[in-house]
């Protein structure tokens, strides 16, 4: 069985391949809070359902917030690149 660290790239990359196909960018972190509640659910094996969801809430958030935090770092490092030169 994998880590549960791996969850939370994986949403990042589901996330990717949806948009891909056309999923607008501002439904990516709606998506990303129900596939980590869904991992959550059903890959997690606590015996509590509350602390499952809990805890795939926490991944989906991450992935959001850790794909949009990349993603706002990224144009940042671009647009100071593009004044300075």
């Amino acid at each position: 069985m994998f880590s549960e660290a791996i969850i939370i790239p994986v949403i990042i990359a589901i996330i990717e391949i949806l948009k891909g196909l056309g999923l607008p960018k501002k439904f990516a972190p709606l998506v990303s809070l129900v596939l980590g509640m869904l991992s959550g659910i059903f890959y997690l094996d606590h015996p509590e359902l509350k602390v499952r969801i809990f805890q795939g809430l926490i991944y989906g958030l991450s992935a959001a917030g850790l794909y949009s935090g990349a993603k706002n770092t990224l144009e940042e490092v671009r647009h100071r690149r593009k004044y300075v030169k």
